[in-house]
């Protein structure tokens, strides 16, 4: 395997985020879309940070994502929306939405926001953590066209629908839970292609549907728990792309349609804490909830029990530090952009 290099998080930063002004992005879009990408990093999820530069900068180029899109709310009421995306960069219009949300939850006590035709949302835990962060809780999920074998089946007929819900503490930092319905998201295996390295057996099928630990050729994801995340993934199905007019699996089953481009469709929410318990007390309740937790006895080869969020959080602060770890394959992609786009690169790349 390659050595890795480290890069300053900031520099990264500033160099992302022009990379999508150069790309057609609006100041202020490309610095989202940027921040998105460097919060996946900071917190070691690499499968879902400046990793994927090249191919959005890619999809912006043949119009699969749209730099300049006009995002528009189709319909509302007080507690819900529905949003048109116009296929813009995921990060640019899931922010916006849970902005929207969290105004909504102010006032009714929940947002609700269906997310159409957006492209690839980054970690998914971002967003629901904006609701955290303003004292609620935050949900988001995104549906896609098939790349996960549904139980029992060797072809992909559902999406690896990540799904995230984020709650405050007060003494502890928000929980934050993140996960795919995968065995592991696509963007680990696209790492392990980074880093030259295989990907663990149980992750993924071939093209044939046969089990592989190449990372090169891996192509069908795997449920997580078998029948339980492929069930998940269906019925996130039916409460976004479905919810929106416009299912992403049916086509591709039935075999009605094709693949369409980037397309997702995605939902955040809010719930204000308020509008049912005292906020201060909630808060106080996940703290000695999270602290119940790590004191259980530990099983046989663990240091310490760990709840959703804190390995990430502990990471963030050691690459707040020391910078961001690049593989090989992704320092390469990196230099690709810089030179297709005439961006200097960070310090070291």
């Amino acid at each position: 395997m390659a050595e890795e290099k480290r890069v300053g998080w900031e520099s990264l930063l500033a160099f992302t985020e022009q990379v999508f002004v150069r790309a057609g992005m609006p100041p202020e879009d490309a610095h989202t879309e940027a921040e998105v990408l460097l919060w996946a990093n900071l917190r070691g999820v690499d499968s879902h940070g400046v990793l994927r530069v090249l191919r959005y900068v890619e999809s912006i180029a043949v119009g699969d994502m749209n730099p300049r899109p006009d995002i528009r709310i189709i319909t509302q009421t007080p507690a819900t929306m529905l949003i048109e995306a116009d296929h813009a960069l995921g990060p640019v219009v899931t922010v916006y939405a849970m902005k929207q949300v969290v105004a909504k939850a102010r006032s009714a006590g929940i947002g609700w926001a269906l997310i159409r035709n957006t492209t690839h949302q980054g970690a998914m835990g971002y967003y629901a953590l904006m609701a955290a962060q303003e004292n609620m809780a935050g949900i988001a999920f995104v549906c896609s066209p098939p790349n996960m074998a549904p139980y029992g089946a060797k072809a992909a007929g559902v999406h690896n629908s990540p799904i995230a819900i984020a709650v405050p503490a007060r003494r502890h930092r928000p929980l934050i839970l993140d996960m795919a319905t995968s065995v592991a998201a696509a963007g680990k295996v696209n790492l392990a292609v980074d880093k030259g390295i295989p990907i663990p057996e149980g992750w993924a099928l071939d093209r044939e549907g046969k089990p592989t630990t190449d990372s090169r050729v891996a192509t069908i994801l795997l449920p997580f728990g078998g029948y339980k995340a492929s069930g998940l993934a269906m019925m996130f199905e039916c409460l976004a792309s479905v919810m929106v007019g416009d299912p992403l699996l049916e086509p591709i089953l039935l075999g009605t349609g094709s693949v369409r481009g980037w397309t997702q469709h995605g939902v955040v929410a809010a719930i204000n804490i308020a509008a049912f318990t005292d906020v201060e007390a909630y808060r106080e309740h996940i703290d000695r909830l999270i602290e119940g937790i790590k004191g259980l006895p530990r099983a046989d080869g663990f240091e310490e029990v760990l709840v959703p969020g804190e390995p990430e959080d502990r990471v963030h602060d050691e690459r707040l530090r020391l910078g961001i770890p690049l593989p090989a394959g992704t320092i390469e992609n990196l230099r690709k952009v810089s030179q297709k786009l005439g961006v200097t690169l960070p310090a070291g790349l």
